[in-house]
Formats: structure tokens, sequence, C-alpha cells
């Protein structure tokens, strides 16, 4: 028996070439001039001769495949009763028209010589991608009502399947295989993509975080991924069964696997940190619809997608994160399974495809790419402050006047440091003499120029002073940074008695940010530049419950930003308002609480705001935050209930309540009080 194959050096192709010659025949193979020693390492490796094994000079994208006329007609002497057409290109960030010349034209070209050659039968290898991406079950006889398939790889992949569909003077089959990976056994591939492209995050996120680490992650929508043996074990068996001309068959897995329960399988193979994953077919449709207001956001789509290309990942490949289509494969199956072939649950082959990746490729993707992916801020962390960014951050600031309050601790003191590393002269701002004299001296030893300047910014007079004096002896503030503030935790409830709370955050986090503001910007619209940064918080985004007084102080500072910014865009005085995540500083120190939690470092904090000072954004903020707004903009009703739930199992502190000492969370530890919100918040989720 003869075959003729093309893509047979391809990934799938290496695979399915031993079965056919192991059926006793002779294979012909499609080659491109210059690449006949793939298919001699395919030869040497299986011990064949090159009788059985043989090369056909061609090209995808030449008429008859490239196949010369005398070739033609010999290989029509010998009787090919099998075609089997895998050549294509399976990459979904390919250029549109290398797609449509291989896929569309290389399968027109390829039926053509299959009728030339007097094929038995022709086989097409088309992908669950001519689906496009349908809302809902796909069967195996549907094509016309595919989904959306803007992007060239699901739009080639139909249209080619189209055409083969329209053969009226030859019998076909079409096989449609999931999103294929490595050997189920060996973990063998010779490509990176699809869930490859996660494997250095994972790799990343194991090598920083300890296992004992847990996260949450939405299920997501489902990926079809199924292991190169079982499709062309399948393949095989199902080309050379009688009856089934003119079928299309799912070579796919029964149960399509969930993003989330993806990446906590890749974890726990990579001996990263715990994951749970949040159930619910309609955690695809919340990233759905978070995805397209995000994506409406100016940046946001810009941002993601050079992050991505960081990381290595392809922009398109994203969307197979919230893919939406179910694969009916009930007819395939009722043909495989009484033969014994059945694809594995990728549990169970998930370690063969990680050591092989791990060990055998040749250049895996660096995991420091990743690492951007993993964590901005971390990232952020290790590049800051050295090379173009110090550069950067030098000429920014160098003999700039900038106002940083609150700056003898935590993320004040550190930004402090660094501008005037980078050339800044610093105006010190705090309530404390003895500490302001400390940093100052810190500063000067380094050769850097600061000021130093007691203010108790909650008195409003006191701010007035401030402003009359820096004016008097600098005469302007280039950069005001807006960074001493109060926090105070207790619930509304216990705060009945106590107005004057919501006065002294009102006072300090508000009015006295807003007296400086005032205060200074007239002088930066006199000069037409400025910059006002505002350190908010990420309880702004959330809204955390028993934060109310001081939420609610930042997010009128904000409120207030947003507005002034609209005002003065056109006169270059800018506003950026970063809405910070938990800092290990003194200000969270006393409640033991948040050292369950991860915090950035006051480090890190600073660089959050020399990264502002440069770039000047209008809102620095995390994803966790994102997240908060977009579940309360989105899901109002739910994202209460959990934060309900949070406020019932994180109760106020005995101090809150009017005791003595911190006693917040009683004997519990904060990981049970997680546990236990979780348990309620998502029942039936394994912790």
């Amino acid at each position: 028996m003869h075959y003729f194959v093309t893509g047979g050096t391809g990934f799938i192709g290496r695979f399915l070439v031993p079965r056919l010659l192991e059926r006793g025949g002779t294979v012909h193979v499609l080659v491109r001039p210059g690449s006949e020693s793939k298919l001699e390492a395919l030869r040497v490796r299986m011990g064949v001769s090159k009788q059985r094994l043989r090369v056909v000079k061609g090209d995808l994208r030449k008429r008859n495949l490239g196949v010369a006329p005398a070739t033609i007609k010999r290989l029509h002497g010998l009787g090919i009763a099998h075609f089997f057409h895998l050549a294509a290109i399976y990459d979904i960030a390919a250029p549109a028209q290398e797609q449509i010349d291989s896929n569309v034209t290389g399968t027109e070209q390829a039926v053509d010589l299959a009728r030339k050659l007097g094929a038995g039968c022709f086989h097409h290898v088309s992908s669950i991608a001519a689906a496009g991406l349908y809302q809902g079950s796909f069967t195996e006889e549907m094509l016309e009502e595919a989904g959306d398939r803007d992007n060239p790889y699901f739009r080639t992949k139909h249209d080619a399947e189209v055409i083969v569909r329209g053969i009226e003077d030859m019998a076909y089959r079409i096989y449609r295989p999931g999103i294929v990976v490595g050997d189920s056994y060996t973990g063998e591939i010779d490509k990176i993509d699809g869930p490859y492209f996660f494997f250095p995050i994972i790799k990343a996120l194991g090598d920083s975080l300890p296992s004992w680490m847990r996260s949450l992650v939405f299920a997501g929508g489902k990926l079809n991924i199924v292991p190169v043996d079982y499709v062309v074990e399948a393949m095989d068996y199902l080309a050379h069964e009688e009856g089934l001309d003119g079928g299309c068959y799912y070579l796919t897995q029964e149960q399509e696997l969930a993003v989330g329960e993806l990446i906590q399988i890749l974890l726990r193979t990579a001996g990263g940190p715990g994951l749970t994953v949040i159930p619910g077919e309609g955690s695809a449709a919340v990233l759905g619809r978070a995805g397209k207001v995000l994506g409406r956001v100016p940046g946001v789509e810009t941002a993601t997608r050079r992050l991505m290309e960081q990381a290595g990942i392809p922009g398109e490949a994203m969307k197979f994160m919230t893919y939406p289509t179910h694969f009916d494969s009930t007819a395939t199956r009722a043909i495989l399974d009484p033969a014994g072939i059945v694809c594995p649950e990728f549990e169970q082959y998930a370690g063969a495809l990680w050591d092989y990746w791990l060990n055998d490729i040749d250049e895996p993707p660096a995991p420091a790419h990743s690492m951007q992916v993993v964590s901005a801020f971390r990232a952020m962390a290790a590049r800051s402050l050295q090379g173009q960014d110090s550069e950067a951050l030098m000429k920014a600031v160098r003999g700039q006047v900038v106002m940083v309050t609150g700056a003898t601790s935590g993320i004040g003191h550190e930004a402090a440091l660094k501008l005037a590393n980078a050339g800044a002269i610093v105006l010190l701002v705090a309530r404390t003499v003895e500490k302001l004299q400390d940093t100052e001296k810190q500063i000067a030893d380094s050769a850097g120029k600061a000021y130093s300047y007691r203010c108790d910014l909650a008195d409003g007079v006191d701010c007035d002073h401030l402003v009359e004096r820096v004016l008097l002896e600098h005469g302007r503030v280039d950069i005001l940074i807006n960074n001493a503030g109060r926090s105070i935790r207790r619930s509304v409830e216990s705060s009945f008695d106590r107005y004057h709370d919501f006065e002294r955050t009102m006072q300090l986090n508000y009015f006295g940010s807003l007296k400086l503001i005032l205060g200074f910007t007239p002088g930066m619209l006199q000069r037409g530049r400025g910059q006002v940064i505002n350190i908010s918080s990420i309880g702004v985004l959330a809204s955390p419950p028993r934060f109310s007084a001081y939420v609610a102080s930042k997010a009128a500072l904000d409120a207030f930003s947003w507005c002034a910014a609209a005002e003065f865009a056109h006169r270059k005085v800018q506003f950026t308002t970063i809405n910070m995540p938990l800092v290990k500083t003194p200000m969270i120190a006393p409640t033991k609480l948040y050292d369950a939690f991860p915090t950035l470092t006051p480090e890190q904090a600073a660089t959050l705001i020399m990264k502002a000072i440069v770039a000047k954004p209008k809102r620095v903020a995390t994803g966790l935050g994102l997240v908060g707004a977009v579940a309360q903009a989105l899901a109002p009703n739910s994202s209460e209930f959990v934060l309900n739930q949070a406020y019932h199992l994180f109760p106020d502190s005995a101090a809150a309540a009017g005791a003595e000492g911190e006693e917040a969370i009683g004997a519990r530890s904060p990981r049970d009080i997680a546990r236990q919100l979780f348990a309620q918040v998502l029942p039936g989720v394994h912790w």
C-alpha cells in the first residue's frame, strides 16, 4: 500500500509516518528543497530503507504542490491509496497572508494533486479552530455555524475545511485535533506554542514562591488539550476503518480542561504554590466581560500585549483563556472506544510534558522574562534605577524641587532617598523634627540635597505656613508627592460615637493634601509644567469593610484629582493617583491581621512612585485592585457578598471595639480565617 503525506516532517507528521510504515506500506513524503535532511533523520531513527520512505520534492505554495509532472505520472502508476494532508501553518500569530497561502491555497493544491495521483481517499487534518469562537456545543457535522473567525488561523482552518467538504469526485475524511501537545509517555515536542507559552511563567512562580502559599484563580474558559500520540493513534485507526468516508472526526479530550485547572496542575507539577480554582461556567463569562471593559480603557490593551510579548506570549494566545466552545465528540467516541483508543487526562501526562520542556528543549524561554507577568511590581523593583530607568529618572528630576510628605519613614523615606540620589532638591515634610533631621543627614551624607520642614498636615494653619515658607525659600514646587496618611480600621457600627475618626482621616488624607495642592499648583500653572502624585489606596478600588473612614478620605482626594486633571491637562500640570496595595510600613504594623496578606516593601512602593514620575500615568494600580473595581462594576451583588463574608470573618480588633491591645482575630491564625472565608464564599472548593 502506498501513502502520500504532506507535512510528514512536521510535529504530527513525524509521529504519523512511523505508524503508516508499521502497516508494511511505502510512504511518499512531500519535502521542501533544502529540508531533505529532516526526512533522512526520521528514516535513520526508524531504521527503514529509502525505498519505503521516499522523498517527493515540492512546495505547499505552488501549483500541484510543486511536484514535477514526471513524478506525478510515476506516483499515479503506483496507486496512492491514502493521501494525508497535514502541511499547514499552526501558528495563531503568523501573518494573515502566509496562513492564507499555506492553509487555504495549499489545501486547494493538495486536493488537485490528490486527484491527479488517483488517490483512494483524501485525509485532511483540520483543527477545532474551524469552529471559530463558537458559543456552546459544536458537533462534528457543524461548520457553517462557526463563531467569531477574526483571527486568520480560525478563518483559514475553517475555509480549508470548506474546500475539502466540497470534494465530489474523491473520498475524503476530516480530522479535527484539539490543542496538540507532546507525547504522553515521553513528553516529546518540537514546537513551543499553546499551553507551552505559559510554562516559563509557571517555572518562575515555582522558583520564586513557596509551595505552601495558596492563591485563587477563576476556572475561566475551557481548553481541549490532547497528546500527539493519541492524535496519531486515533487518526491511523480512523483512516483505515471501512465505511467512514465523508465524515469529520474530533480527535479531542471528552471533557475540556478549564484554564484555571490547567494552571493548577502545572503549578503542582512544577512544585509551585498551591492554587484553588473558583468553579462555575460563569467565571469564563465574567472574565470575558471584564476583558472587554478593560480593553476599552485607553492603553490597557497595548500595555497587556507589550507585557505578554516580553514573556514570549503572542497577544492572540489570550483568546484561548476564555475559549467558549465544547466539542461534541460523541460520534467519534462510538468508533474509538470499542477499539480501546481513549485520550488520557491531562493530569496523567503533565509531568512528562514538563520534564521534557525543562530538560530537553534546546532553548526554553527565559524565566526572567516571565517574571514581568508573574509580578509587575517585582519586575519593576528588579529593574528599578538601573540603566535606562536610572537615566530617565535623573532626566525627570535633576534640579527639580520635589516635596515628599510623610518623608521620615516607610514609603516617603525610601522615595526621598531615591529622588535625592537622582539629583532632585527634596523637601522633606513630617511632624517629628528629629526624624526629619536624620533623613536630611542621610541624604547629605550621600551628596544629595534635602531640606526639612516640620508640619502637622492635619492642621490647616500649619499647612498654610508650610506653603508660604517653601515658596519664600525655594520659589516653587515642581513635583508634589502627597504620601502622608492616616489609616483607621474600625467598623461603622463601632464608630457611631466616633465622628472624630472621620474628621481626622479627612483632615490629614484629604484636606491636608488639598491645602498643598491648592498652594503649589498656581505656580505650576504659571510655569506651564508640574506634577501632583497622590498616594491613594487599593481600598478605593476594592472597598474593604471596616475601612470606611480611611477609604472615604482617600476616595475624596482621588475624585478631586481626576476633576482637576481634566481642567489642567492642556496646561501640562498632571495628576497621578497610585492606588497602593499593602506596604509593610509602621502604619499597618499594629494590625497583626495584615501578616496574612502579601505586601510590598517600602522600596518597591517607592519604585512605583519613581516610575510614575517618569511615565506620568493617570493611575497606577495592581491587578488585584483592578479586579476589585471590575467586580464591583460588573457584579456588584456578588462583590458585596464576598466583602460581607470578609466583614464577618475579620472582626474589629479589641482596640477598635474599645478594649486594649491587638486581639483582632482571637485565637485563630490569619490562615485559618482565610480558609474559613474561602469555604463560605466558595462552597465545594477544596482548599
